[in-house]
């Protein structure tokens, strides 16, 4: 396989990549199901490169460090992100906003170790130096003099270098960081709401407040359709001073139903259309 083939088909295998997680985190709800999802996504998509990476013989060594320094890590970033998203956030308390605030700023302190640790090669990397690249990109050139991954020994060679995990791990963690600002300035942002308003507290049936949440979810009416459908509920349930228990299993009863499945949306239209009315005359 020639260079420009090499490189047409990688180029390809990453555009599948994309477009395959940006058509999971559309189309599904929970943030665990799509990060199981995308984690599947990415693992074939790494074994597929490797493949390819065995059909291919570097033409040089600046080809080699190119595809060690910026290809592969962009396709182990992936993986590596989703898989801490994925272990957040199935570890994460069902609490209140202040508790899951301080819960996603441990996740977030957690980063500075990795950052002190690798902050002579983070610098390297930040300010694209290539004096040592050939001691970092090239395979079978493990400088045991440098600082390396304690990893490292249990490496596929063939598909390694001592330090183009390093690169994804920079990658992953830099948009871990973005993710757990975004959660901690929501979490932040609904405690101080809570905190500002006089609490109300749901009288109606908790059916029909489950039945107005997935409306409401599916319409994709909070943060632009990005909210977890777990993330509105524990907001109502704050807001409204009401735990709604299991939800999904109550969902299943609404399917059930035999006739009228959303009655309580049809509630809503009548009563809010009556009104409307009731100002014309």
């Amino acid at each position: 396989m020639n260079r420009q083939n090499f490189r047409k088909k990688v180029d390809q295998l990453w555009k599948n990549l994309t477009s395959s997680v940006d058509y999971i985190n559309r189309n599904d709800d929970d943030i665990i199901i799509r990060s199981e999802k995308i984690l599947m996504e990415t693992d074939s998509a790494i074994r597929q490169l490797k493949d390819l990476l065995k059909q291919y013989r570097f033409s040089d060594w600046s080809d080699e460090i190119h595809f060690f320094k910026n290809t592969k890590p962009q396709f182990t970033a992936v993986y590596i992100y989703h898989s801490k998203v994925l272990a957040i956030e199935s570890s994460k308390p069902y609490a209140d906003p202040k508790a899951l605030k301080s819960y996603y700023e441990n996740e977030r302190s957690n980063l500075l170790y990795f950052y002190n640790e690798q902050k002579e090669f983070i610098s390297y990397y930040r300010r694209k130096s290539t004096y040592l690249d050939k001691k970092y990109f090239v395979r079978f050139k493990f400088d045991f003099k440098l600082k390396l991954s304690p990893e490292l020994y249990s490496y596929d060679e063939e598909f390694s270098t001592s330090h183009d995990h390093i690169v994804s791990q920079i990658l992953a963690n830099d948009l871990l960081d973005y993710y757990l600002m975004n959660k901690i300035n929501a979490e932040q942002g609904v405690e101080k709401s809570i905190g500002q308003i006089n609490t109300l507290e749901w009288t109606s049936p908790k059916v029909a407040l489950i039945e107005l949440l997935y409306a409401l979810h599916q319409t994709r009416c909070f943060n632009g359709g990005n909210s977890d459908l777990a993330e509105i509920f524990r907001w109502a349930e704050n807001s409204l001073n009401i735990n709604l228990g299991n939800y999904h299993k109550i969902l299943g009863e609404i399917r059930l139903r035999k006739t009228d499945r959303t009655k309580f949306l049809i509630l809503l239209r009548n009563n809010l259309e009556q009104y409307l009315d009731d100002l014309d005359i």
